[in-house]
């Protein structure tokens, strides 16, 4: 009984151990990444920064490329629970909400969040990240006005034009220290949006 007591000890004390290594080295990439961008970080200024032996970052993550994919993954992992409570819902004002509460927790984890869409970032971290819940809006056949409908992908050409502008916003806004309410904002990104009887709609609820 006290040789299993012991083991499950150190088992937690491993757990603990390995949770402060991961978190050291993840804040210590996002720390770096405020300056420069993933291809110029070393492994050896990542250790250095976390106080991390090499041999322990490689114990945990494969390179540079790994630690930032997970952190990445996580984060989306993280916005697609709150989309999750968008997803049977589709009237103008509950898209309002769906666009403000992601904005919001942009802003509440303005530390990582403002490295992984920074000009620093991975750009296709940011393009996947603003597709999906660019594609939530179930609003991207709306934008569609005649005669342009007829295009064969034009969908996609909207679709690009909505996530890069999402993109340049969003870092202007991190960039400028969220300088303006976060209401704001979201009705910006809402308001890419070229569709005219979506707009008209979207303004007469955005005044009330």
């Amino acid at each position: 009984m006290r040789k299993m007591e012991v083991a499950a000890s150190g088992v937690a004390r491993d757990s603990r151990k390995t949770r402060y290594t991961r978190k050291a080295l993840r804040d210590s990439l996002i720390e770096l990444m405020r300056s420069k961008s993933i291809v110029r970080i070393t492994i050896k200024e990542l250790c250095d920064l976390a106080d991390i032996s090499r041999s322990t970052f490689y114990a945990h993550y494969n390179n540079q490329y790994d630690l930032l994919k997970q952190i990445e993954d996580e984060t989306i992992a993280y916005f697609e629970d709150i989309l999750k409570k968008f997803d049977k819902r589709r009237s103008v004002r509950e898209i309002i909400q769906m666009v403000e509460e992601i904005v919001r927790n942009i802003a509440d984890n303005s530390s990582s969040i403002q490295a992984l869409l920074s000009r620093n970032g991975d750009i296709s971290f940011q393009e996947r990240f603003f597709r999906r819940f660019t594609h939530q809006l179930h609003l991207v056949n709306s934008f569609i006005e005649p005669p342009l409908s007829d295009i064969p992908g034009i969908e996609e050409y909207y679709l690009v034009y909505i996530v890069n502008g999402s993109i340049a916003l969003v870092q202007h806004w991190l960039e400028n220290s969220m300088d303006i309410p976060i209401p704001q904002l979201a009705k910006m990104l809402i308001q890419l949006s070229p569709a005219k009887d979506k707009m008209a709609e979207l303004r007469r609820a955005m005044t009330v």
